[in-house]
């Protein structure tokens, strides 16, 4: 967005931002209702809108805690065709539940899904449902305020962090910076993965944390692609001429420079974050494809695209083609790893038993 549109949308933010102070006021002086559980509640959200990281960093909590503990995730459901909640099952597809909750349901068979817009009630229903679980997990629910958190980590995007950036529809804060206020855990995401001190002191001065608050530095990390569709029998080559990424993302930049390395030539079709793909969508993608002028090429996209690609009509257009998706999670710097790992494991043991 150029600086002049940014000053033209300036007032509409400014209306937008004094709006979302008011209902924030609303529920510090309990005006509005925020309701807390004696579970586990870790809630992972942002202060912009979309693309920090929340899946991978979910899934690396599911990862750390689920050996010993029962989970569910709720999700609003966000672009699913449904509303109200809904228990995931097999038989869920992405027009039911959306793509994040698909694809958690697809990767942790141990874990309970659920999708609800309204939290408070989903937490209950999934509590009636099943008394036993140990943690629920919140996905995108910073600006949720019915439900009161045990643990709020807050994500911010290395390269667009919330002390840089300005409220919507100038920038793409959903509040004010100093909503961060409500955050126990603060982590900068997708920063390189070589990160000097010097970087790491600077950041944190910008976003100048409470004296409550911890703040950790995760970076992303591409894991051995897979192919989407098993009717053909490949495997990801080391270097090909040509890959055509394609993507319905926030932010895609770290999956570019991760293939960049891997090809002569990256070509790229942007799609809107949680684009719902169509016919006609795939009719492009695929003619985008066959009109690369190599016979060493290759299709890429991300896990949670393939949630909203895997579907009959769409499958089977796409199955007979080299589509890989590379999936990703996340990893701390230095003893950040351990601290978040032991902040987050004592949160949860002292919960457990004081509940």
């Amino acid at each position: 967005m150029t600086r002049i549109l940014q000053v033209i949308l300036f007032p509409v933010s400014l209306c937008y931002g004094l709006a979302m102070q008011v209902r924030n006021m609303m529920f510090d002086l309990h005006l509005l209702p925020s309701r807390t559980f004696d579970k586990p509640i870790i809630s992972v959200g942002n202060l912009s809108y979309g693309g920090t990281g929340k899946t991978p960093h979910i899934e690396y909590l599911i990862r750390l805690l689920s050996p010993a503990n029962f989970i569910a995730t709720l999700s609003r459901g966000y672009g699913r065709q449904s509303s109200g909640y809904i228990l995931a099952s097999k038989r869920s597809n992405v027009k039911y539940i959306g793509d994040e909750p698909l694809q958690f349901l697809k990767k942790f068979e141990e874990v309970k899904v659920a999708v609800d817009e309204k939290r408070s009630r989903g937490i209950q229903k999934l509590l009636e449902k099943y008394p036993s679980l140990d943690i629920i997990m919140l996905d995108d629910a910073f600006q949720h305020r019915y439900v009161k958190p045990g643990l709020s980590i807050l994500l911010t995007d290395y390269h667009r962090m919330y002390s840089e950036d300005m409220l919507l529809p100038s920038g793409t804060l959903r509040e004010f910076r100093g909503g961060a206020a409500r955050a126990d855990i603060i982590i900068v995401t997708k920063t390189p993965k070589i990160f000097s001190p010097i970087t790491r002191r600077r950041i944190i001065e910008e976003l100048k944390p409470g004296s409550r608050q911890h703040i950790y530095f995760s970076y992303v990390k591409y894991v051995e692609p897979v192919q989407v569709f098993d009717t053909l029998d490949l495997v990801f080559p080391a270097k090909v001429t040509n890959i055509l990424l394609f993507t319905g993302i926030a932010n895609d930049y770290p999956l570019r420079e991760h293939l960049e390395r891997m090809c002569s030539d990256l070509v790229v079709m942007k799609f809107a974050d949680h684009h719902p793909y169509t016919l006609k969508d795939v009719e492009e993608i695929t003619r985008k494809f066959h009109d690369l002028p190599t016979q060493k090429k290759i299709m890429v996209t991300t896990e949670k695209d393939v949630m909203r690609l895997k579907t009959p009509e769409l499958s089977v257009y796409l199955k007979n083609l080299p589509l890989f998706c590379v999936p990703m999670e996340i990893d701390f710097h230095g003893t950040d790893k351990e601290n978040f790992d032991n902040e987050i494991l004592r949160y949860v043991e002292k919960n457990k038993r004081n509940r």
